[in-house]
């Protein structure tokens, strides 16, 4: 990414000027006339301030046809920097059970709190916050699988009352602990599926919105999986009452996306941003799993993100058909390749086919 508001450029010139060791890590500055770029304290003589554009990382700077200086080796800072956030990472999920400040956090990698939050979140694409709790609702989940009380859950994930654990459930997973503990007990899934050309299609709904929908060669097997992951749940068949966005999935399935849906898919943080990022991508077009990573912010993430990809519950309305390899195979598809080759030829515009 290029650093181009005014306000960001004046202070990064400043801190090159400087030659700010703090700013290390933060950006790298890169010169149009030989085509290098540095890290902020870079001992260098300094070009003129016109020669010069920012980028957030080295992997931006390269990609813009920018190589590294031998002299400061700015990919020697990023490496520090990758490293400091897994110390990071590592303490935050020794401590889950402790509140742990920015500042606590930042004495124990050795970086300034505001330093530490900006670095975290450029290399993760979430605060330490946000990260600790999605660790506590992964391990709770885990616990609550194995057949753990809920209270036991709860504390052996790090909550401090179940209360908390209570209120971050209802986000992440759509449902209480106990609900989760006991597949989906005291929660109400409709369904219906329909015939298309594209072989059987599940749709199922709760009352905040979409949670699945599914292809596959048979109904009937797609509604042993809906109960199969909710087997506690109370699952009705519901043909009239979902017809209507039923027949909107139907329609995207042809490339039609003039309506929205509401939904209710719950994943990790990372995952959520990744399938916030699908819906963007316009029909006829598609993105690679690297192009995906960098526009995260996590230029190295690309595998993480087939993963999120795999992991999407919501065929077409999530469309992660659209991702594909950086050479232009179409690369996995959880509902077949096939279908998902077909999605793409249907979607392409008219002047030729999507972009590979």
């Amino acid at each position: 990414m290029i650093l181009d508001a005014a306000p960001a450029e004046a202070s990064h010139w400043t801190a090159v000027l400087d030659r700010d060791a703090a700013a290390d890590g933060r950006f790298v500055y890169a010169v149009a006339s030989t085509r290098i770029y540095c890290r902020p304290s870079c001992p260098s003589r300094r070009p003129h301030r016109r020669q010069v554009r920012f980028f957030t990382t080295p992997d931006a700077a390269e990609s813009a046809g920018y190589r590294a200086c031998r002299r400061c080796r700015p990919r020697d800072t990023e490496l520090g920097a990758a490293r400091r956030v897994r110390e990071a990472r590592r303490y935050l999920e020794q401590h889950l059970d402790e509140t742990v400040t920015l500042e606590r956090l930042g004495r124990a990698v050795g970086l300034s709190p505001y330093h530490l939050q900006r670095t975290f979140k450029r290399l993760t694409g979430v605060t330490p916050r946000v990260y600790a709790g999605a660790r506590r609702m992964e391990r709770m989940k885990s616990r609550l699988k194995e057949g753990d009380s809920v209270t036991r859950a709860t504390y052996d994930a790090g909550y401090s009352s179940p209360s908390r654990a209570y209120d971050h459930s209802l986000g992440a997973l759509g449902m209480t602990p106990a609900a989760y503990r006991n597949g989906g007990r005291g929660v109400a899934v409709r369904f219906t599926t329909l015939d298309t050309e594209l072989g059987a299609v599940l749709v199922a709904a709760t009352e905040r919105g979409l949670c699945s929908v599914a292809l596959g060669d048979d109904a009937g097997t797609l509604e042993a999986k809906l109960r199969l992951e909710y087997p506690a749940a109370l699952i009705e068949r519901r043909d009239a009452e979902l017809r209507g966005w039923a027949g909107t999935v139907v329609a995207r399935l042809a490339g039609d996306e003039a309506e929205g849906l509401p939904l209710d898919v719950r994943g990790t943080t990372f995952q959520e941003r990744v399938w916030e990022a699908l819906r963007r991508i316009p029909r006829g077009a598609t993105r690679s799993y690297s192009e995906l990573a960098r526009e995260l912010g996590r230029p190295s993430a690309a595998r993480a993100v087939a993963r999120a990809c795999a992991s999407n519950r919501l065929a077409v309305v999530i469309p992660c058909h659209r991702v594909v390899r950086e050479d232009g195979g179409l690369g996995g598809y959880r509902w077949g390749v096939e279908r998902k080759r077909e999605l793409l030829a249907g979607e392409a515009t008219p002047g030729g086919e999507a972009r590979p």
